[in-house]
């Protein structure tokens, strides 16, 4: 600090200094702006470092969530007999690929933030945080890429074999529900990202925390097929609301409230607060860590 006090005291003019963080929610968000060529590289070399090399390449984008749904299809649909509440089965299973696989996207980028990019942080400045939002922009375009082909499917049942999903003015629940899900997956794997950059063996228990998760979420059956009981208890999810208002948007059918969505909103917020604290604590220190 006296350091920093002695170059701003001092004439020499500089471009640009870097001082420690001292606030807790000390974002910089005019500097992320400064930064916003180098986030938007940072989202390409993420899309294209994905499939490089790979024979298919973009190609997995549509058959990766086919694969899934079919086989969701014959273990929940076909075995275990779960029922989907008059949607069918396709569009139903593949629907709730698509939310869970854009939350796990979300999580799972900021979660690994530090561990992950722990070389080039160590080589040069830019505000950390552009990783995590790069991650977040990036998930939600493979997001869109998945849901184009659910469009697709959808709207042949619709033509082809006459279903008829009571949906209106409800579609509006669509970007509702992803901004919820991507604020709890972003807010929640900072989180996690700041523990396990000194608890590394926490890792794991994360990855079977997060497969839990699924299952208390409704994304393989449908929440009002559950009796009141363990709908009282998976009430508790924030992710059961943005997750049953996107069903709810596509096809009519979900178990939600204003009171479920406000309480996923005041989640969101929290785990975002809290995220961005932990984030500027361990920002400091973390090089001597990872």
């Amino acid at each position: 600090m006296e350091t920093t006090a002695k170059i701003l005291e001092s004439n020499e003019e500089w471009d640009l200094l870097i001082t420690p963080k001292n606030k807790w929610f000390d974002l910089r968000l005019k500097e992320l702006w400064r930064y916003r060529d180098l986030m938007w590289l940072w989202v390409r070399r993420e899309y294209v470092s994905t499939y490089k090399q790979t024979i298919l390449g973009p190609m997995w984008h549509f058959i990766s969530p086919v694969f899934g749904t079919l086989i969701y299809m014959f273990i929940f649909g076909r075995i275990a007999k779960l029922s989907t509440g008059g949607v069918p089965m396709f569009l139903f299973y593949n629907a709730g690929l698509a939310i869970w696989n854009f939350f796990s996207g979300c999580f799972g980028s900021s979660s690994g933030a530090f561990s992950r990019n722990a070389g080039i942080f160590g080589k040069v400045y830019f505000p950390r945080l552009i990783m995590p939002l790069a991650s977040i922009i990036t998930s939600l375009i493979k997001f869109g890429i998945q849901f184009c082909l659910f469009l697709v499917i959808y709207f042949y049942v619709i033509i082809a074999q006459g279903y008829h999903p009571e949906v209106g003015w409800g579609l509006l629940y669509i970007p509702l529900s992803l901004v919820l899900t991507a604020g709890i997956g972003f807010g929640l794997g900072l989180v996690v990202s700041s523990i396990t950059t000194k608890y590394r063996d926490l890792n794991m228990l994360v990855g079977f925390l997060i497969q839990l998760l699924m299952y208390a979420t409704p994304v393989i059956y449908s929440l009002g097929t559950l009796s009141p009981d363990l709908q009282h208890w998976l009430s508790f999810n924030p992710l059961v609301a943005p997750v049953e208002s996107f069903k709810y948007a596509l096809f009519g059918k979900g178990e939600f409230s204003l009171g479920s969505l406000t309480y996923s909103f005041i989640w969101m917020v929290i785990l975002l607060l809290a995220g961005m604290v932990v984030f500027n604590r361990s920002e400091k220190n973390f090089m001597d860590t990872v």
